[in-house]
């Protein structure tokens, strides 16, 4: 027997299954079925930023890491996709103090902060 799947009562929640799984995997889904976007948390720890990246099955010798003291741009490839994450930081920092580690697919970057302003002595 043929199913007709106009009328079948499970399509809708399927659909919506689907929709809740990509909203949980960090977005839509590329032709690869990997996630577009990249699972980035933001740490503001008083004098440091720390930021935590997934990059799995990314080799070390492949991420590339630019900051101009507001933005961190994160470059890497693997041999399913391409990672190219610009990530506004919460505070200024100094982009010399830069310290990256990758370990397990785990990039960690810890700058450290600056203030945001300077006070102008009036003479």
């Amino acid at each position: 027997m043929d199913r007709d799947d106009r009328d079948d009562p499970f399509d809708n929640i399927f659909d919506e299954i689907e929709r809740m799984m990509s909203g949980m995997t960090g977005g839509t889904r590329d032709q690869t079925g990997f996630a577009t976007e990249t699972h980035v948390d933001v740490f503001d720890e008083g004098d440091v930023i720390r930021l935590v990246a997934d990059l799995p099955g990314v080799d070390k010798d492949a991420i590339e890491l630019k900051c101009d003291g507001e933005v961190l741009t994160i470059s890497a490839a693997s041999d399913r996709r391409e990672y190219d994450e610009r990530i506004r930081l919460p505070a200024r920092v100094d982009e010399h103090s830069a310290k990256a580690s990758f370990n397990n697919g785990v990039l960690q970057v810890t700058l450290d902060r600056i203030e945001d302003s300077a006070a102008i002595d009036v003479e």
